[in-house]
């Protein structure tokens, strides 16, 4: 059964405002998953056939931003890897937040593409690790457009260039993400024209002696987003589709706009 991904390009927007929309989209998606398994369990003590998760009526969103400057804190992440005190950032003009996604800690801002893919993923396949496989892979996928050569580290979540090459080693692709009851939320941020100077502020991720990156910093040219959006979309949809095999339609809800994969 093919599968519909409901775009949208939020711009900039504050890190809270994204956040909140995300939860008030999963929490939309819970209402109608929980009202679906409710019909089921009726059905069920009719002796009548239930149906598949995929007629639920939750929907599959992705959110594409950027956020201006702000740092933010995982649940499972460190007060420690913040290398400067939250007023001297304040006066910076850099907000400060802990987020229930997963991971430790990282930094959003102007010129980074941040995907919020908001997934049933009761209608795709229920294994969280291979999402964060499929995401990692979409943007290997897109950086090797540009001449980027990038895989994974191993037991570390996101996107490297280099990573056994000790001094050589730096993450150009963040991830984290919080699942409840297998619809997704949160996501990636990957460093496109990024003002590198601000990851001076914190421990990425939390991994000790490993540098970051752009596209802009690997290729030595600043790259249009919007460019960037389009291409990593046409991706994370290809890898959907080949992950469920089935189609993955992408369609804008600015624009009336389909893409098909």
């Amino acid at each position: 059964m093919a599968q519909t991904i409901y775009v949208q390009d939020l711009g900039l927007i504050p890190y809270t405002d994204a956040w909140a929309y995300q939860e008030q989209l999963l929490h939309e998606n819970l209402q109608a998953k929980m009202a679906f398994y409710a019909s089921q369990k009726q059905l069920l003590a009719q002796g009548k056939s239930t149906a598949s998760p995929l007629q639920a009526n939750t929907r599959h969103y992705v959110l594409l931003c950027e956020h201006p400057p702000v740092i933010t804190l995982g649940k499972n992440g460190k007060e420690s890897h913040l290398l400067a005190h939250p007023e001297y950032l304040r006066q910076m003009g850099i907000e400060y937040i802990h987020t229930n996604r997963g991971g430790d800690i990282t930094f959003h801002g102007p010129g980074q593409l941040v995907a919020y893919p908001i997934l049933d993923l009761e209608k795709c396949f229920t294994d969280i690790g291979k999402y964060m496989r499929l995401l990692e892979q979409s943007v290997i996928d897109l950086l090797l457009e540009y001449g980027i050569s990038a895989t994974r580290s191993p037991g570390e979540t996101g996107v490297w260039l280099n990573p056994d090459i000790p001094h050589r080693a730096r993450k150009i692709c963040a991830m984290g993400v919080r699942c409840s009851r297998w619809i997704t939320m949160h996501g990636l941020a990957l460093n496109v024209n990024t003002d590198l100077h601000y990851f001076d502020y914190i421990i990425p991720c939390g991994i000790q002696g490993k540098q970051v990156t752009s596209m802009q910093r690997e290729t030595g040219k600043a790259i249009p987003l919007a460019e960037i959006k389009s291409k990593w979309l046409k991706h994370f949809c290809k890898r959907l589709s080949e992950a469920i095999d089935d189609d993955v339609w992408a369609v804008s809800l600015s624009a009336a706009q389909e893409m098909h994969h």
